[in-house]
C-alpha cells in the first residue's frame, strides 16, 4: 500500500515548476479591474 505520508516528505517541485511559477509572480498582468479603472480614469478627465 502507498504510504502518502512519506511520499509527501519525499516529494520535490521540479525546477521547471518553479521557474515558471516566478515568471508569473513577477510579470505585470493587466486585469479586468485594471482595465475598468483606467477606463473610470479617462471618463473623468
Amino acid at each position: 500500500m502507498i504510504d502518502f505520508e512519506e511520499e509527501l516528505s519525499r516529494f520535490k517541485p521540479s525546477l521547471e515548476i518553479e521557474v515558471v511559477e516566478d515568471a508569473i509572480v513577477n510579470s505585470d498582468l493587466t486585469d479586468m479591474t485594471d482595465i475598468m479603472m483606467e477606463l473610470i480614469k479617462e471618463r473623468k478627465e
